[in-house]
């Protein structure tokens, strides 16, 4: 079975179609409605390798807050669908990434233990999309896929290249956590269980 995810929810905000393939090429087709957000997502998918397809509408005349959430939650879904199919998986994965000035660094745990630590400056405005909501998006994702992420920026300056090391290194460490162990015999966790 393919290592894959399909998501469909639909609120009285937002309705979101996406569809995740592990195992892709980085693939996308993207229409969130934010383009400045489906080229975060582009990004993360073409690093990832993961094939990637959403389709979402919102009420983005109110503001961006519940389609970035939603497609965070979506995606997270996603991860611990297709996870499914591989239980047997490195499990860790971690990234830096620079752009230009900035440097991200992000480290994942699939821990089914959902815990975001995001600890980065970003300048009150520019790149398209509120940078306040890039910890809600993340937020969302670890909490509905399990994963415990951290995700740190020591340095940068400007808000496009920094939340574009922060995707970019994103997609890489979870690229690196969702690959297969082959000497693994069960989950990867002395508990036997994550």
């Amino acid at each position: 079975m393919a290592p894959m995810g399909k998501v469909h929810r639909r609120t009285r905000e937002t309705e979101v179609d996406l569809e995740l393939e592990l195992d892709g090429r980085g693939q996308v087709d993207l229409a969130t409605g934010i383009p400045f957000l489906d080229h975060m997502l582009h990004l993360f998918a073409a690093h990832g390798y993961f094939d990637l397809k959403i389709r979402a509408s919102g009420d983005l005349e109110v503001d961006q807050h519940h389609t970035v959430e939603d497609i965070g939650i979506c995606l997270g879904h996603a991860f611990r669908e297709a996870l499914q199919a591989r239980p047997q998986v490195r499990r860790y994965g971690e990234a830096r990434v620079p752009m230009d000035e900035a440097l991200a660094q992000v480290t994942v745990d699939l821990s089914n233990r959902p815990f975001l630590h995001l600890e980065a400056k970003l300048p009150p405005a520019g790149a398209g999309l509120d940078p306040q909501l890039v910890k809600e998006f993340w937020r969302a994702v670890t909490i509905h896929g399990g994963l415990t992420l951290h995700i740190t920026v020591p340095y940068g300056e400007n808000t496009h290249h920094i939340l574009e090391a922060i995707f970019k290194a994103a997609g890489r460490a979870l690229d690196a956590a969702t690959q297969p162990e082959p000497r693994a015999q069960g989950v990867p966790s002395t508990k036997g269980v994550l």
